[in-house]
């Protein structure tokens, strides 16, 4: 009976891994091939790094004197205050004068009363403006001349990806930036944790995380027509072979993955062809 007893006691019973003396019996300090770090409430837990993603100004900057050039097709609203009681465009009890919706031709031009056809293609609304001051100064003292862009007129982005509804979109004054776009498309269909936004403007194309769009306002930048947003998952992966619960190619479900993490999502290690050092 106690040779049986013994015989049982060494076969043993396949465990889930290694213990604390099977690893250490494998270390560096008993000639093994295995360096054992002790871990304590001193040492940090290793990660994966999370790259540092966010919008430089070279991304900012890009496209920044074509965004308020005038294109055919855009409508703008016009203001031209005279100087006088009753002059060329205001009447007899305003000395101010509105004309909304004065849209560009194909050709580039516009028809403003007075100071006749005007090229405003290709010209910012500051350069129309004293175009339109010039012209009517001639017949009226002192005019003084507002010239603006109707938001969204002409000013669009496209949305890609994993976006709530994807498209095209007008920048309009409530959707001028990052995030309040986002919404209005729906949202983003990845993981909030785990998605990534990328921005490309001209031949600049940078990538932040979503989560960011909350977490640092200066990340919710301001839009440009033209701009491309794509929304996509995180696209690091990680490959697993050996003596793992399985073996195989696992995307990131989280920002930062330790090891021990990744060996969680694996199944664990296998118990009975796992090494113990």
């Amino acid at each position: 009976m106690v040779l049986s007893a013994s015989v049982l006691a060494s076969c043993g019973l396949p465990g889930v891994g290694p213990n604390k003396n099977q690893i250490f019996a494998g270390s560096v300090q008993r000639e093994g091939d295995a360096f054992v770090v002790a871990i304590n409430d001193r040492v940090t837990r290793s990660t994966a790094v999370v790259p540092a993603l966010g919008f430089s100004d070279q991304l900012k900057n890009a496209g920044v004197q074509s965004a308020d050039i005038i294109r055919p097709g855009d409508v703008l609203g016009l203001t031209v205050w005279e100087n006088v009681d009753d002059g060329l465009l205001a009447g007899a009890t305003s000395n101010a004068t509105a004309l909304e919706s004065v849209q560009v031709d194909g050709s580039g031009f516009i028809f403003v009363p007075y100071a006749g056809r005007i090229k405003a293609a290709g010209n910012t609304p500051e350069a129309i403006r004293r175009i339109i001051t010039q012209k009517l100064q001639e017949q009226t003292p002192d005019p003084q001349v507002e010239v603006r862009r109707t938001a969204g007129d002409g000013a669009t982005v496209s949305i890609l990806g994993s976006a709530g509804v994807q498209g095209v979109y007008p920048i309009t004054r409530p959707t001028r930036s990052l995030a309040a776009m986002l919404a209005s498309a729906g949202g983003v269909g990845e993981a909030a944790e785990i998605a990534q936004i990328t921005l490309t403007r001209g031949n600049v194309s940078e990538t932040i995380w979503f989560e960011d769009l909350y977490d640092r306002p200066e990340l919710d930048i301001a839009l440009r027509d033209g701009d491309r947003i794509l929304i996509q998952a995180d696209q690091r992966s990680f490959t697993a072979l050996g003596a793992a619960g399985s073996q195989t190619r696992m995307t990131f479900d989280t920002q930062t993955l330790s090891l021990v993490e990744a060996l969680a999502q694996l199944g664990g290690l296998s118990a009975t062809t796992a090494d113990p050092t």
